[in-house]
């Protein structure tokens, strides 16, 4: 009897100290609210006015979770990142009970059935595509989707090993992003395109300039088969890449030519590039000092001014052309970039693609010049709309990112990503495990290949490149779909 009203003191004490503790806080709190001149809710309504910040932080992650519809959110709605999470796992990606997606919102891609379509052994095996006819080592691309520009810095190192791993099981290329070439890359055994963004990072001299020996180096490397300038991407045109300082770790400043914890900031352009004659000389000179071929990326405001780039290219001869294109939509993502630059500037992919594409063939460099399509494509319906369009390979980063775990959380841009993907922090990096999530890697971009090449057969042809405008309809603002030739006729292939 004696202990249980000793434990019942005890209880009654701590309890009257945490009502004490508590009450101390709320009258710190208070005064700091009201003398605060920041905040005018918080200074009107003292503590209470605090769990307006919180509950406006955590209304996202609610209404993820509990609230929105399927197919509600942005950027990525939940059945799209179902998908890639089922792929990613070889779960059965079948669904019971009619399609939750509604046929009726403008822009809806809707692949036209044949009545006839191929039996299962007219199918054909989807071929290598050369890249670079003119260079001293061509490449021989062999998948139609791949990995897009991810830099080692903006996601961390078991990212970049999983994504190299990946990418090597699955036969596509990983493309290395602006910040450099990592031991990391190289990992896996995959095929390497590498970037050269206008800091330059891992190609440049002491002063910021191209290196042609750097650029030896890299070209060296038998794993890197292209190098892609990259001009603009669709998440800031006008504007270079943004890596803060916190991520700038002591290897990242090595492979970079930075300090450590120095914002990784890179120039809005080329300095040396100020039309497309510069643009093509830089090509040329990329191409002849590594022997591999070069293209450039591109976020693009009209297809106005790029008339000018192939006329200047007839003037010089096609070797003169860059081996590809890569065109990123406005819609596409990244880890940091203001706000209006990701919201409001850029052509949107679906409107990009067919213009380059249409300004590529009317200048008859459908042979020399390849498309590459870029920018919030993740499923497969989003691959053969790019393929249908016009485009001769697809590359994505989001839907590789969902493929290792990413669960949205719009922390890229910090050192706080829960997933491990976009931190340094190696606590929260421990949570990806490579040995885990390239299988996943490898399984998604298999399944994406695959269910492309079933919409390919479907339509009635026997592999994803054999797909036209004409095989798919696009839905109207009043609900009548239009086949896509009709609203953006191909030019005739000469």
């Amino acid at each position: 009897m004696g202990y249980a009203m000793a434990a019942l003191e005890y209880l009654a004490l701590s309890f009257v100290f945490l009502i004490g503790v508590i009450a101390a806080l709320v009258v710190v709190f208070y005064v700091l609210d009201r003398r605060q001149k920041g905040d005018a809710i918080r200074r009107n309504y003292p503590v209470i006015g605090r769990f307006r910040h919180l509950f406006s932080e955590l209304g996202e992650f609610f209404r993820q979770y509990f609230f929105a519809m399927d197919r509600e959110e942005m950027p990525f709605n939940r059945a799209q990142r179902n998908w890639v999470e089922r792929a990613s796992g070889n779960k059965g990606n079948t669904i019971a009970f009619g399609s939750t997606r509604n046929l009726n919102v403008p822009g809806t891609p809707i692949f036209m059935n044949a009545v006839f379509p191929p039996l299962d052994d007219q199918y054909a095996s989807t071929e290598a595509m050369q890249i670079g006819p003119h260079c001293r080592e061509p490449y021989a691309a062999k998948s139609i989707f791949n990995i897009s520009g991810m830099s080692y810095g903006a996601i961390s190192k078991p990212a970049v090993q999983s994504l190299s791993k990946g990418a090597a099981q699955a036969g596509v290329w990983l493309n290395t992003g602006e910040g450099g070439l990592s031991p990391y890359h190289l990992e896996g055994g995959c095929d390497i395109v590498y970037q050269i963004g206008t800091a330059k990072f891992g190609v440049r001299d002491e002063e910021g300039n191209l290196s042609d020996d750097k650029l030896r180096e890299v070209a060296a490397r038998p794993q890197v088969k292209m190098f892609e300038i990259k001009l603009s991407q669709g998440a800031k045109p006008g504007k270079g890449g943004i890596l803060p300082g916190e991520k700038v770790t002591e290897d990242i400043a090595e492979i970079r030519g930075l300090r450590v914890g120095q914002d990784g900031i890179s120039p809005n352009r080329h300095r040396e590039v100020n039309n497309f004659a510069e643009l093509l000389d830089l090509i040329a000179h990329i191409r002849e000092v590594t022997g591999k071929p070069v293209g450039f990326k591109a976020c693009i405001g009209s297809a106005d001014p790029w008339e000018e780039l192939f006329e200047e290219i007839q003037k010089r001869g096609t070797e003169a052309a860059p081996d590809f294109i890569t065109i990123d939509g406005g819609e596409g993502g990244t880890g940091a970039a203001p706000m209006p630059l990701m919201d409001l500037v850029g052509m949107p992919l679906r409107e990009a693609l067919v213009r380059m594409v249409d300004l590529r063939d009317r200048f008859a460099m459908n042979e020399r010049i390849r498309i590459v399509a870029s920018g919030k494509l993740v499923n497969p319906g989003d691959v053969a709309w790019a393929i249908c369009a016009g485009a001769d390979f697809v590359t994505s980063a989001r839907g590789f990112m969902f493929s290792l775990g990413c669960i949205q959380a719009l922390k890229c841009n910090k050192n706080t990503c829960p997933t491990g993907i976009t931190t340094h922090d190696p606590h929260l990096q421990h949570g990806l495990v490579v040995e885990e999530k390239y299988k996943r890697v490898a399984k998604y971009a298999k399944s994406v290949i695959k269910e492309v090449e079933t919409i390919a057969h479907s339509v009635g042809v026997a592999e994803p490149r054999l797909m036209r405008r004409r095989h798919v309809r696009l839905v109207q603002e009043d609900g009548r779909s239009v086949q896509m030739n009709e609203l953006f006729p191909s030019v005739p292939v000469q």
